[in-house]
């Protein structure tokens, strides 16, 4: 049997339909790699835009500015100033700044109580005073820096504040009249509820 042949002028037909099909399929490829990187390149310049839109918002922060936001102490005394002040100097800072509201004697009035309270964490009416209850001594003085005076919070020098610390402590017995603290001898300051409190390990587990 001879084997089927085609006509000269169909394989010609059959030759231009292939080659018109391969033509078409590189130019539809040709348009989609085109399509593709247009897409990627304003994508790019979208993302730009945007990181540039942001990073135009407010302005860098420099070391000096920043440092009158760095104000916090740790418990071992990490962050304490320089200065210092004393149990009287305390007194007449307590009396013109902070008695109406802690009562002339830390007793308390709108503000919190501030001296008394020994002994009574366990009783049914705890007193929960700076003497009575604060773990750290060194938490006092941040406390009192960054938010009291109540009307004027951080307007109090350091000297000030190491006078206040002094004259509270001085009121909870756990000072002397004569104290002058600094940054040295109030983190060496061991508070009466220092047992009181336990380590928290967060972040991780308790």
């Amino acid at each position: 049997m001879h084997e089927p042949v085609l006509p000269v002028a169909t394989v010609s037909r059959v030759t231009r339909a292939l080659l018109a099909v391969l033509t078409v399929s590189s130019l539809v490829a040709g348009c989609s790699s085109s399509f593709n990187a247009t897409r990627d390149a304003q994508s790019t310049a979208a993302q730009t835009g945007w990181r540039s839109s942001i990073d135009a918002i407010g302005k860098p922060i420099g070391e000096t500015d920043l440092s009158a936001w760095n104000i916090d102490v740790a418990p071992d005394g990490r962050g304490l100033p320089d200065g210092s002040g004393d149990v009287a100097s305390g007194g007449r800072i307590f009396a013109a700044k902070c008695a109406a509201c802690h009562g002339a004697k830390g007793e308390g009035v709108i503000g919190d109580q501030l001296v008394g309270g020994a002994g009574t964490l366990a009783s049914a009416n705890p007193k929960r005073t700076v003497g009575s209850y604060w773990p750290y001594a060194t938490t006092l003085f941040d406390y009192i820096r960054r938010a009291m005076p109540y009307n004027a919070p951080q307007s109090l020098s350091a000297d000030e504040v190491y006078a206040l610390s002094a004259w509270i402590l001085n009121r909870n017995g756990i000072v002397p009249d004569d104290a002058r603290l600094d940054a040295q001898s109030l983190a060496a300051i061991r508070m009466p509820n220092r047992d009181g409190f336990v380590p928290d390990p967060r972040p991780g587990k308790l």
